[in-house]
């Protein structure tokens, strides 16, 4: 149903909304929908972060132990 509309469906659409909740409106959700968009990525990044640092204390070393005949 919705693979149908084209270019010209889209920007009907975008001007009826347009028409019937006002530009000021359209703007304030649109600068609600941005800060969201925002806070999801900052949510999505710190919690990466926290994930690689968790990943990176938990590494293992695997050098060798230094034998006392292998220092010089």
């Amino acid at each position: 149903m919705l693979n149908n509309i084209g270019l010209p469906g889209l920007l009907l659409i975008a001007v009826v909304v347009l028409v019937l909740f006002g530009r000021g409106k359209v703007s304030s959700l649109m600068g609600e929908v941005g800060k969201g968009i925002t806070a999801f990525k900052k949510g999505v990044k710190e919690e990466t972060d926290t994930i690689q640092s968790a990943a990176a204390d938990n590494a293992r070393d695997v050098t060798p132990p230094v034998a006392e005949k292998d220092k010089i």
